[in-house]
C-alpha cells in the first residue's frame, strides 16, 4: 500500500491518466479579452503622448523661467 502511494506522488498527471485508462485532461485556450488595450489598438498613441508631456516640459520650463 505505502509502495503504490509513494509510486503516486513520483509520476506525474498525464501517466497516472493514462495508467489508469483515462483520456489526457483537455487543454484550457487561452481566452483573449474582449476589447484589446487601447495602446494596442492606436500603436501611435503612446508616441502621441510622448510628445505632448514633452512638450508641456518644455512649456513649463520656459513659463517658470521667464516669469524670474
Amino acid at each position: 500500500m505505502m509502495d503504490n502511494l509513494e509510486q503516486m506522488n513520483v509520476m506525474g498527471e498525464a501517466k497516472r491518466r493514462k495508467e489508469q485508462g483515462l483520456p489526457p485532461r483537455p487543454r484550457e485556450e487561452d481566452k483573449k479579452p474582449d476589447t484589446p488595450s487601447i495602446f494596442a489598438r492606436y500603436q501611435v498613441l503612446p508616441y502621441i503622448l510622448a510628445i505632448l508631456f514633452i512638450a508641456y516640459l518644455i512649456y513649463d520650463v520656459i513659463k517658470y523661467y521667464s516669469s524670474a
